[in-house]
């Protein structure tokens, strides 16, 4: 589609389901579909509007990508974030020091995260329903409202055979599981927070499971040390004897996900990441070199696409990036943070 002048801000709400469509066929459409969801959430999202009145920017002046403001992530921990009026059906909490120190992400509809989420791994893993995933996620099932075990939920329900489950402090019934499900030759997928994977596997020994793949969610919550990433594969590699090691780039203020292959992070095609001058919020750098990460997440149609986060990385080209740690000051949280 070609580019176009902002005439008004649009009255009607995008389809996720057609932004899907258009980026995954034509990521040449990612700017219009963009720009349409920027008009929609200037004229619905209350909090988002004040914002750019109040950097000054006129949504008349905005007509391409890299001159659409981005919310700071910090006002999802203190305002309600939402475009449109309708209730919210789901809302997701992140983790916090306090109660009332969480970010709170409201769901209208949560069939537009489903998509999403489904969607974005199927592109990168093939078919959902062909994976058997068991999920080692402490700090998150403890929690009502945690996204990820929402997201990793959703997936488990689409094995073929009904297999695949949540561990907590079963690791003897989970390193079981695995056992079992390889010598059947079924794809494994073992899901996990990081210091609770390494902590299993020191609890149980060191395994050959050559087939088994892995899904680290990053960072270490406070239990551990924090780590590169290179190290912390070799790590994984070492205690459970395979190569398959993935990491998955999400947070509850996002409703789609990046995930690492081959040494760098791929984001979903209704996905686009920026990089912005640490010293000038305003300005955006080039690929290769390092600052805050913006992500335009489109499907975040009832509430905010635009989010400048407190994640420091560096994109590789003009679609991949890498994560390198976190802003000074910030708070450890989201899921794979690891240190620069």
């Amino acid at each position: 589609m070609a580019l176009f002048a902002l005439k008004s801000p649009a009255l009607v709400k995008p389809d996720f389901n057609e932004i899907l469509s258009a980026t995954s066929s034509n990521p040449s459409d990612f700017e219009h579909c963009a720009l349409e969801v920027f008009k929609f959430q200037y004229q619905h999202n209350e909090i988002y509007q004040s914002y750019c009145m109040l950097i000054g920017k006129n949504w008349k002046e905005v007509n391409t990508v890299k001159e659409i403001p981005f919310l700071p992530i910090s006002f999802f921990k203190t305002h309600k974030v939402v475009s449109g009026s309708n209730g919210h059906k789901l809302c997701f909490e992140s983790s916090g020091t306090t109660k009332t120190n969480t970010s709170k992400h409201f769901i209208l509809n949560p069939s537009t995260y489903e998509s999403s989420l489904l969607n974005g791994f199927e592109r990168v893993f093939g078919p959902a329903q062909d994976w058997v995933i068991l999920a080692l996620l402490p700090g998150y099932l403890e929690r009502k409202n945690a996204s990820l075990v929402y997201m990793v939920n959703q997936l488990i329900s689409k094995n073929k055979s009904g297999e695949g489950a949540f561990y907590l402090n079963e690791i003897d019934r989970l390193f079981e599981d695995i056992n079992s499900y390889l010598s059947q030759e079924k794809k494994v997928l073992l899901w996990g927070v990081t210091h609770a994977l390494l902590e299993a596997s020191e609890k149980l020994g060191k395994q050959s499971w050559n087939n088994l793949h892995i899904m680290e969610t990053g960072g270490m919550k406070g239990k551990r040390k924090e780590i590169i990433r290179p190290e912390l594969h070799q790590l994984l590699h070492k205690h459970y004897g395979t190569t398959h090691i993935f990491s998955e780039y999400g947070m509850t203020e996002l409703l789609s996900q990046a995930y690492f292959t081959d040494g760098v992070f791929t984001p979903a095609p209704w996905m686009g990441i920026q990089i912005r001058d640490i010293r000038d919020p305003f300005s955006v750098l080039s690929p290769g070199k390092s600052g805050a990460i913006n992500v335009i997440d489109l499907a975040n149609i009832d509430s905010c696409s635009f989010i400048a986060t407190d994640d420091i990385g560096v994109k590789t080209n003009a679609t991949q990036f890498n994560v390198l740690g976190r802003l000074d000051n910030s708070e450890a949280r989201g899921c794979n943070l690891m240190l620069a």
